[in-house]
């Protein structure tokens, strides 16, 4: 039911003009032009019927008031007694969108009152078709950038650049009407993520911006990628079948506002940053922008040797196999197929899948998170391994082929020693590298 502000000093007059209304909307009264701010504020009515005479503040003053306090058109019809033509003319010249006279008909009152509630709606059904993706119903670019812009300005929160992973694959494999429906889920994902109060939109493709108020720690980030990863992986399978094996997952770049900064463009390209550096680590993740990640980039372009180093080298190494993004993993195998023929050394690939079988009593994520770890502890320091997509791949240096039975089995046997492999197998192929 819509909501109708009636603004009169003269009681009468006001209980006679909310009772005419009440019979088809929610009536709200006030009796001077201050208590009407007030009740505006607190009540948001979808229009302001206002006599114009009012001791303190007029009714013009009083419509001025409110558009300058919201920067906003806000529906209004005035009443008054007064006779001159030119009282009329000046509330349409303040923006008024009707004017009626004391005493006025009931039905007259109520098919005015419709006719300006019906023109608002068409109005705002006309706004929201222009600020919105026609696909997933989220807000379009112009509009997301308009938004954000004000907001980043007052507010504080997460501006966050989401990213689908491996969209691409979607359309050539499965066409571009998969496409589209993978695209809407994605849009149901992320408006699932934040609340009602934030703001989602679409940048076109697979890109998308969002920003959640008030949230302002790394946790909260982490909650969301992880929400936003396992929902899109499910999604996928029940559009494309449990046997789709297309990497789909979310890459997420963050910064907080407004500790990054309170300047739109400035946090878009901050953000844009931090999703930068998930998409060079693995992707299906997320990356909150430091300043400080910045400031070594600058320290580097003059920095010693040994600072280099200190910037290249592995951070809290560990022991046994190297895990790598997709991509450096890729940057690895490239270096040794080149090189395999210079020094004369050996490498092998393998292949590995973890097949389930019967009830598993654990989860696919929590069997794959065992398994790796499996490799990672009992490979050797020169080897290397990645996941991509549900293959995990792993990167023998310096063997020799007679040697793989040995390493299948010490795998196995640590297999062995998990909760998952009761109820998840794993196989494998391999391939020596040729140079």
């Amino acid at each position: 039911m819509k909501t109708i502000l009636v603004v009169d000093d003269m009681k009468v007059s006001l209980l006679i003009t909310e009772n005419i209304l009440a019979s088809q909307y929610k009536v709200i009264c006030a009796t001077s032009g201050k208590e009407a701010i007030e009740v505006y504020q607190r009540e948001k009515p979808d229009m302001v019927l206002s006599d114009l005479r009012m001791p303190g503040m007029s009714g013009y003053e009083l419509q001025l008031a409110l558009q300058e306090k919201y920067h906003d058109t806000i529906p209004f019809m005035f009443m008054t007694a007064d006779q001159d033509e030119e009282v009329e003319s000046r509330g349409f010249d303040n923006g008024a969108m009707d004017f009626i006279r004391k005493p006025f008909r009931a039905d007259v009152l109520l098919r005015r009152v419709g006719n300006i509630l019906q023109t608002m709606d068409r109005i705002q059904g006309l706004k929201k078709h222009a600020s919105t993706d026609a696909l997933t119903g989220l807000l379009n670019k112009s509009s997301s950038e308009q938004e954000l812009t004000a907001v980043c300005k007052r507010a504080s929160g997460a501006l966050l650049m989401i990213d689908l992973d491996s969209f691409k694959l979607v359309n050539d494999i499965h066409g571009h009407a998969m496409g589209d429906k993978v695209l809407i889920s994605f849009a149901d994902i992320l408006r699932a993520a934040v609340r009602p109060t934030d703001i989602v939109g679409r940048l076109g493709g697979d890109e998308f911006i969002a920003f959640c108020h008030g949230m302002l720690d790394e946790t909260g980030i982490a909650h969301k990628s992880e929400f936003i990863n396992k929902s899109v992986l499910k999604a996928a399978k029940a559009l494309m079948g449990e046997d789709m094996n297309i990497p789909l997952g979310a890459s997420m770049g963050c910064v907080f506002v407004p500790a990054g900064g309170k300047d739109f463009d400035e946090l878009y390209k901050k953000a844009d940053k931090a999703l930068y550096t998930v998409k060079q680590n693995g992707k299906h993740g997320y990356c909150i922008f430091k300043e400080q990640e910045d400031a070594d980039a600058d320290t580097a372009n003059n920095a010693s040797i040994s600072h280099i180093e200190t910037i290249l080298g592995e951070r809290n190494q560990t022991e046994g196999a190297l895990q790598l993004p997709f991509d450096g993993f890729r940057a690895v195998y490239r270096y040794l197929k080149r090189t395999l023929k210079i020094y004369k050394k050996s490498a092998c690939i393998l292949l590995l899948n973890l097949n389930r079988y019967g009830n598993p009593k654990v989860s696919h994520a929590e069997a794959e998170e065992q398994f790796i770890s499996v490799l990672c502890s009992t490979l050797r320091k020169g080897d290397m391994v990645t996941k991509n997509g549900t293959k995990f791949i792993v990167l023998l240096s310096d063997i020799e082929k007679e040697h793989l039975t040995n390493v299948s089995d010490r795998i196995q046997e640590n297999w062995e020693k998990t909760t998952a492999s009761s109820c998840y197998l794993f196989s494998y192929e391999w391939a020596m590298l040729e140079p």
